[in-house]
């Protein structure tokens, strides 16, 4: 859950808007409305899912690599980054 909250910081420092609703079946992920990028997590699928879905939509940021973050979520966002 601490992981989850600090990916949710990062992505709003980095200007994100994220909002978590209800989706039904659809996973979520980010979109761009007015030049703003939103990512939309379901609030029904498990923290864990939430923080891949996070992951995925701010993963390929270059502005990730100036940032500061714990070790944990680092090591999360290799994981999810595009291959070079």
């Amino acid at each position: 859950l601490g992981l989850f909250h600090e990916a949710l910081q990062l992505a709003r420092d980095l200007g994100y808007t994220v909002r978590e609703e209800a989706l039904g079946d659809l996973p979520g992920g980010s979109c761009t409305v007015n030049g703003v990028t939103h990512v939309l997590l379901n609030l029904e699928r498990s923290v864990a899912e939430r923080l891949d879905r996070l992951l995925a939509a701010i993963g390929g940021d270059p502005r990730l690599a100036t940032e500061p973050k714990s070790r944990l979520l680092e090591a999360r966002l290799r994981d999810v980054a595009p291959p070079a």
